[in-house]
């Protein structure tokens, strides 16, 4: 039995939903069948019609699989690369403990 998606704030579900009517579009404008998608993606044709609707259940790593079929998978590694608001907290709490060597 598959298990129960998450419970998602409305706002984080518009942003899946719009992720996969990406991942839909880039597939069409490449003409790619899902048939050929999900097998270079090594997943079912189910998954991958939830993962473009958006499905909260889908795992990070399938979309990383699809996205290798399409080409911009490297852009993933970008997401959290720039960390400028945790560096800023890190920085502030080092400073307010008076950093001892």
């Amino acid at each position: 039995m598959p298990s129960k998606p998450p419970v998602m704030f409305p706002s984080d579900t518009r942003i899946l939903e719009r992720l996969g009517e990406r991942l839909r579009l880039a597939r069409l404008r490449r003409r790619f069948s899902t048939e050929l998608v999900a097998a270079r993606a090594r997943i079912s044709r189910t998954t991958l019609y939830r993962a473009e609707k958006g499905n909260p259940a889908i795992t990070m790593g399938v979309y990383l699989r699809i996205l290798a079929v399409y080409g911009p998978e490297r852009d993933l590694d970008r997401l959290a690369a720039d960390d400028t608001l945790g560096r800023e907290l890190q920085d502030a709490t080092m400073a307010s403990r008076g950093r001892s060597s």
